[in-house]
């Protein structure tokens, strides 16, 4: 029997699947490394929410996919899995629109100053209403920087709800979704910045995008706009962020996702009032989880079967994989 290896809780209709298809559904106990390396000795599937290193990769012999919950493979060993011929697979479609909700929320939060009135309002401080400034989302422009499915809804949300002009910056922006989305493509992420009085960021993070704000960008950011990041924490410099934040050369910011995570308690963020944090839960909606998690099962059931999976992150890994000659037998998924 193929067994699969979950290594942080994912939404049961996952395992329920797997284990339906006649796989050994596990759920990790590891608190670090040494432990997984254990863990993942027999092997031939795993779920992962905060990556996989090289290390326990090379400690599963018969590891067949590494399927991440999730979008961003950052965290995972990637290149280091392609060349022992391990596909990997995200599941790119899940949470897209619960990441765009989770966005659109943080706007709003931090332009209504909600977390300071909801405190007022425990407290009995009725006079909060007349000494916090707030801002209104309509007629303001945001700023979308990368364009990919996210970004899209993202546009739909602001300027078919909440009458936003959309302005989009991405090396790779398609003008035809551009359009179709009611936004307005500009040249430079500079004259994006210069403009917007919301930035929201959608890339993912890579080598050359690390840092994509940095203090050369916000110090060419309108006074008092808002920067939202629902994507990757890495695309921020954050000691930057926090200089801009302190000074009030920003109104706000809202973030989901940090350079290191958990965000350390002692973190500057953390002790601004002008900032709203979640812990990197923008895509855990119930629904979201429920659609991540069946799409995670029914790609590792059809690799175990021998059936080449939907969302390979190199397809040609697929040719070459290490066990292209011994796949399990399992059921079809429904």
């Amino acid at each position: 029997m193929p067994v699969c290896l979950i290594t942080q809780p994912i939404h049961p209709v996952g395992a329920e699947r797997m284990r339906a298809a006649g796989i050994d559904v596990r759920h990790s106990t590891a608190s670090n490394e040494a432990e997984r390396i254990a863990e993942v000795r027999d092997v031939d599937a795993v779920i992962v929410r905060e990556g996989l290193s090289a290390a326990v990769i090379d400690a599963a012999p018969r590891l067949a996919l590494i399927s991440n919950h999730g979008t961003g493979t950052d965290k995972i060993a990637v290149t280091h899995a392609h060349a022992c011929g391990i596909p990997v697979v995200s599941t790119p479609a899940a949470n897209v629109r619960a990441v765009a909700e989770h966005a659109m929320m943080l706007m709003l939060a931090v332009a209504r100053n909600a977390v300071l009135a909801d405190a007022a309002t425990r407290r009995s401080d009725w006079q909060h209403r007349y000494t916090v400034p707030m801002h209104s989302l309509s007629g303001k422009t945001l700023g979308i920087v990368g364009f990919g499915r996210t970004g899209q809804i993202v546009a739909q949300m602001a300027s078919a709800g909440f009458g936003m002009r959309v302005v989009v910056w991405s090396p790779r922006v398609n003008e035809a979704e551009v359009v179709a989305q009611r936004a307005e493509r500009v040249p430079t992420l500079q004259a994006l910045l210069e403009m917007s009085d919301v930035v929201s960021l959608h890339r993912p993070l890579r080598p050359d995008t690390r840092h994509t704000i940095d203090a050369a960008a916000l110090a060419v950011m309108k006074p008092g706009a808002i920067l939202i990041n629902t994507s990757r924490g890495g695309l921020i410099d954050e000691p930057a962020l926090v200089d801009a934040l302190r000074n009030s050369r920003l109104f706000g910011a809202g973030l989901d996702v940090f350079e290191r995570e958990p965000l350390p308690v002692a973190s500057a963020l953390a002790a601004l009032p002008n900032v709203v944090l979640s812990p990197h839960q923008a895509g855990s909606t119930q629904e979201a989880l429920a659609a991540t998690a069946s799409q995670c099962a029914t790609q590792i059931i059809d690799v175990l079967a021998g059936r080449q999976p939907e969302h390979m992150l190199d397809p040609s890994v697929w040719l070459r994989r290490r066990h292209a000659t011994t796949e399990h037998t399992t059921e079809t998924p429904a």
